[in-house]
């Protein structure tokens, strides 16, 4: 597991300058009491969620799942509003999270600084940091200057890497006297770890405790991150001599997680194991996140025991076992290489789940071709296409990626590249860009074949998804090569293309197209 991304991701640092209660606002056909039915509330927002969890593969809009709530006479309360565009954000259905806030918006909810501050947050990760820029310039004054709105924009520009911006806003927060935490701090810090620069967190760690500003648990986090990247050992055991000095609720699970990641990078495992342990000392036993770092962290220490064992206390604590904290258990034991384990979980997953999520089905998939066992990855994929929607891209490129290097068979993958294309014209994978090692394969195995026919049948299909580039038409041009055939009109599909290629490509051209 990357912890670099789990610091930087900024949901972790974004829940500090997010969190907030909602406080209830009526509109029209909008019941915002509070209702002293707890029961009753839990019910109703456990539906809501679960109707908008699986609109990604219901279809259909946030807007008309919470009217037709209204329609059938069902009280919507901006509480429940807010744990739904909590927990989409959290499992990053961002768009559909980002939708709420624009219902809520319509319905003429009142929504306070926190409020602003999230859908800041959510517009910059669906409509990019110039939109996000765009809605933080049009607030008004009494919002927009606001720590919470100003530090909701410098997580974007740290999550986006844009350092120069960044800077120039943490100067302005410090100007507005906002940089009176770690939280900018960490953020800024997080950023250079992600820019490759972690030399500078100590730097910045420096800059906190000169302005008074002790280090948070994310703080120490990020600070022994930085000494890993620089194989600082050392350093690394001065800060958590600090760390364990400093106050006691300064250290969470997280602290733990990350030094095991480190040890464990470093090849300590002992030392990881023992991290693990306090990590576990610190969590709340009904954290289903902390689980999930557990099973991940005891795999990567190769402790399958352990794994099992954190995966029954995570069943037992959180009962309702989403698709979370099954794709962390499958990546998990595929980890370990157990196969058999691999299957017995997606198998219980595929039987209880109510939203296919094909990231799973890639995982057991991925699992059964390192085994070579080719047959049991094609079923997996075959009960899939009747079972969702997609996107099987990543499917069909694991097959044919192992047909094509193990097995030689590239009129199999040639038919997983056509039904790829299919897919494309049916809008299921708009967004796939077919891998250079694809490609790579494909034409390894042409060329050998000194095929020129399925050399030019893979140009067609591959150009549906975008103009070909010079890789591609240099493995074609290689093709006619070994073939010792030509293509009298080589060139001119190089000028129409406007494609250009290398001086030992173009002397191959004077045979290849005299």
């Amino acid at each position: 597991m990357n912890f670099r991304n789990l610091i930087a991701s900024g949901s972790r640092l974004g829940k500090r300058f997010c969190a907030t209660v909602f406080s209830p606002a009526s509109s029209a056909g909008v019941d915002a009491s509070v209702s002293s039915a707890a029961p009753t509330a839990a019910s109703r927002q456990r539906e809501m969620y679960k109707k908008l969890s699986k609109l990604s593969v219901t279809g259909g809009t946030v807007t008309q799942t919470l009217n037709q709530f209204i329609m059938e006479g069902t009280p919507i309360r901006k509480d429940d509003l807010f744990r739904c565009a909590k927990d989409l954000r959290k499992f990053r259905r961002h768009q559909h999270a980002l939708e709420i806030f624009e219902w809520m918006e319509m319905r003429k909810m009142t929504l306070s600084v926190a409020d602003h501050a999230i859908r800041l947050d959510l517009i910059a990760k669906t409509k990019g940091l110039e939109a996000a820029e765009s809605y933080f310039n049009s607030l008004d004054p009494s919002t927009k200057n606001h720590q919470s709105t100003y530090g909701a924009l410098m997580n974007c520009y740290c999550v986006e890497l844009k350092e120069e911006k960044a800077k120039a806003h943490f100067e302005k927060m410090d100007e507005l006297n906002f940089v009176n935490n770690s939280l900018p701090f960490n953020n800024m810090m997080s950023m250079y770890m992600r820019l490759g620069q972690p030399e500078k967190v100590p730097l910045l760690v420096d800059a906190m405790k000169q302005r008074g500003i002790s280090p948070c648990g994310i703080t120490y986090s990020i600070w022994m991150q930085s000494c890993g990247s620089l194989n600082d050992l050392e350093g690394l055991e001065k800060v958590i001599d600090e760390m364990g000095k400093d106050s006691e609720a300064k250290t969470t699970w997280n602290t733990f997680s990350s030094l095991a990641g480190i040890y464990t990078k470093a090849g300590l495992h002992e030392k990881a194991e023992s991290a693990l342990r306090s990590m576990e000392e610190k969590m709340n036993p009904n954290n289903r996140d902390a689980h999930h770092f557990l099973i991940s962290l005891y795999a990567g220490i190769s402790k399958a025991s352990e794994v099992e064992r954190v995966w029954e206390s995570l069943k037992k604590a959180r009962p309702e076992v989403n698709n979370m904290s099954y794709l962390v258990m499958l990546q998990a034991l595929s980890k370990l290489g157990d196969v058999d384990g691999v299957k017995k979980i997606f198998t219980e997953w595929e039987s209880n789940c109510y939203a296919y999520d094909m990231r799973l089905a890639n995982i057991a998939i991925n699992t059964y071709l390192k085994r070579n066992m080719y047959q049991e990855a094609e079923v997996i994929l075959e009960g899939a296409l009747n079972k969702c929607k997609g996107p099987f891209s990543k499917s069909r490129q694991l097959l044919m990626i192992h047909l094509l290097e193990k097995e030689g068979k590239a009129d199999l993958a040639m038919k997983h590249l056509e039904a790829a294309a299919s897919d494309l014209e049916e809008k299921k994978d708009d967004e796939w860009s077919w891998s250079s090692e694809l490609v790579s394969l494909f034409f390894l195995h042409f060329q050998k074949a000194k095929d020129v026919d399925g050399a030019e049948e893979l140009c067609r299909i591959l150009s549906k998804w975008r103009p070909l580039d010079s890789e591609t038409v240099t493995f074609l041009i290689k093709t006619y090569a070994a073939a010792e055939k030509t293509c009298p009109d080589m060139r001119e599909r190089l000028f129409r293309q406007q494609i250009q290629v290398s001086e030992e490509i173009q002397d191959m051209l004077e045979t290849v197209c005299p």
